[in-house]
């Protein structure tokens, strides 16, 4: 990837005030080259209270920005750079810092977007046009990976859902089989006990039917009398 060039002002400015924009845009880039980031930082935002719409302090303090990782911040400083800059070249490198960026961040297809609007104005730009191919394929990688990634997920939960399927009617299947073998046991106990009951019934018609006959037969013994 690129590395990003700090947009060094040329050029004599009789106005004061752009004097006063120039002057701490130099001085910002001589704490840049010390890679002093954070002053560098301080002294374009100097610059900006002058002049908030001086696209080299603008784009210069988006460099100083993304030199400090501070991606976010330094993404809306370069875009409020292209709302004003209107030189091509300067244009190209405002889109393909943009680009970097959110090409680092793996949003590939805003980084695609960034770089699109880089090669529009500067088509000859060959290094923009390396990373634009590689984000396209990387992209459609992406894309890829999570179609797969949702395949494989599907085709989990559905073995996971067939197991579980299979899992129930195994225990259905057991709970079945125990209730099979269950009813005859209880059906035995059933019919031991009217068994039980039956012969308890006859036994005491046949003890009843025997005290009746005994008590119907004549006794052989007389009685005594009393002295």
């Amino acid at each position: 990837m690129r590395k990003f060039v700090l947009i060094l002002l040329l050029g004599v400015v009789t106005v004061v005030n752009a004097q006063t924009d120039r002057q701490l845009i130099n001085d910002g880039n001589r704490k840049y080259r010390m890679q002093d980031y954070p002053n560098a930082e301080v002294l374009y935002r100097k610059a900006l209270s002058k002049n908030q719409s001086n696209p080299q302090a603008l784009y210069n303090l988006g460099c100083a920005l993304m030199m400090q990782n501070k991606d976010s911040a330094a993404v809306v400083q370069f875009e409020n750079a292209a709302k004003v800059e209107t030189n091509k070249m300067r244009l190209a490198s405002v889109y393909h810092n943009i680009g970097v960026i959110c090409q680092n961040k793996k949003m590939y297809s805003e980084a695609i977007n960034a770089y699109e609007q880089s090669l529009r104005n500067n088509p000859k730009d060959d290094e923009t046009r390396y990373n634009l191919a590689l984000c396209k394929k990387l992209n459609k990688d992406q894309g890829g990976n999570n179609n797969q990634n949702q395949n494989k997920d599907k085709k989990n939960n559905e073995d996971k859902n067939g197991q579980n399927n299979k899992d129930n009617k195994d225990k259905k299947d057991d709970k079945d089989k125990n209730n099979q073998q269950q009813q005859p046991k209880e059906q035995m106990s059933k019919e031991n006990a009217e068994q039980m009951l039956n012969a308890a019934v006859q036994n005491e018609k046949d003890t009843q039917e025997r005290m009746k006959k005994a008590m119907q037969k004549p006794s052989s013994r007389q009685l005594e009398k009393n002295w």
